[in-house]
């Protein structure tokens, strides 16, 4: 049997003074994420997850367009500071606007208007609107929030110049100041990494979806960049949208669409495989990041409290030892 108290033991960031629980909680829900949800639902999750020891949350701007902070922010009145570690991401900058029933797969987000800025300015404006709604005056990890082709298309390489420039030095400042603890990337490519990771260090790259059961696509040049770099990972989307957590069913989801034949597949063979172990392809999920020296802490993602329960009821029953 698993001990949950190892699994949620710190681990550091890097070679900075940020240490976060091996399990930590994704925040992208709790702003309303495809679905909304009630704020009473809001503060169980956060609750429960605090009781069971998580002490890292994660949230972004782009969450509800300002919702999922705010909520997260409500939340950290009724715990100790200094318990609590938080990571925002900057690079989609709120300003106020036109009240939205939906935008970007948020329902009934906060009436913000984005835009994108991945200069020093920008990061700045990003940081002090993300601190008012989280009613902090620094966060302990920054991320820098979907630069990358995939996001920005023929864009990005404006805004990859304004990060490499002025926004990256000025996150570097900011670590140097006290301000914030630690610094990276958060995305769901592995290409705009290995590019960033050859011109800058970084102490962390929150990764969704490219290091995984079904994607091993951080393993070929990204991983042994932050081998040799020190860069600790964190990761996100360990479902890849869902598939690794209800299995190969009709209409299960991988990256965000609809699954391919082949994906199902490749998911019936991982969930024979897991089965013979006696282990849920959830579970595997789960363990195959807690079970990477170099992985810092796994995201679950949820709005729901009663899934964040299954998940870690499935971990604590799990026969498997972690590093």
């Amino acid at each position: 049997m698993t001990d949950i108290n190892k699994l949620l033991k710190p681990r550091t960031i890097a070679d900075t003074n940020v240490s976060v629980s091996r399990i930590s909680l994704g925040c992208a829900g709790i702003g309303n994420l495809y679905n909304e949800v009630t704020e009473q639902a809001t503060q169980d999750l956060l609750a429960y997850a605090w009781q069971e020891g998580i002490r890292y949350f994660d949230t972004a701007p782009h969450y509800g367009r300002g919702l999922s902070e705010t909520r997260l922010g409500e939340f950290l009145k009724t715990t100790p500071r200094d318990e609590a570690l938080i990571s925002t991401k900057v690079g989609r900058v709120l300003r106020p606007g036109q009240k939205q029933l939906k935008a970007d797969g948020f329902i009934n987000p906060l009436a913000n208007d984005v835009h994108y800025d991945y200069s020093a300015d920008g990061i700045l404006e990003s940081l002090e609107g993300s601190y008012k709604r989280l009613g902090v005056d620094k966060v302990d990890i920054v991320y820098v929030h979907d630069i990358g082709s995939l996001t920005h298309g023929e864009n990005n390489q404006k805004h990859l110049n304004d990060l490499l420039s002025t926004g990256l030095p000025m996150l570097e400042t900011l670590k140097k100041q006290g301000i914030i603890g630690a610094y990276g990337l958060g995305v769901n490519e592995c290409e705009v990494c290995v590019d960033v990771l050859k011109l800058h260090n970084l102490d962390v790259i929150l990764l969704a979806g490219r290091w995984t059961l079904l994607d091993n696509s951080a393993e070929k040049e990204l991983l042994p960049l932050c081998l040799s770099g020190n860069t600790s990972l964190v990761l996100g989307g360990i479902f890849n949208s869902g598939i690794l957590a209800t299995g190969p069913t009709k209409g299960a989801h991988y990256d965000y669409e609809v699954a391919s034949e082949e994906v199902l597949q490749r998911t019936r063979l991982l969930e024979e495989h897991y089965a013979k172990q006696n282990t849920p392809l959830a579970t595997a999920a789960m363990q195959f990041g807690l079970s990477k020296q170099i992985v810092s802490s796994v995201l679950i993602g949820t709005a729901k409290k009663s899934s964040l329960e299954r998940n870690l009821n499935a971990l604590n029953i799990a026969n498997h030892s972690y590093p």
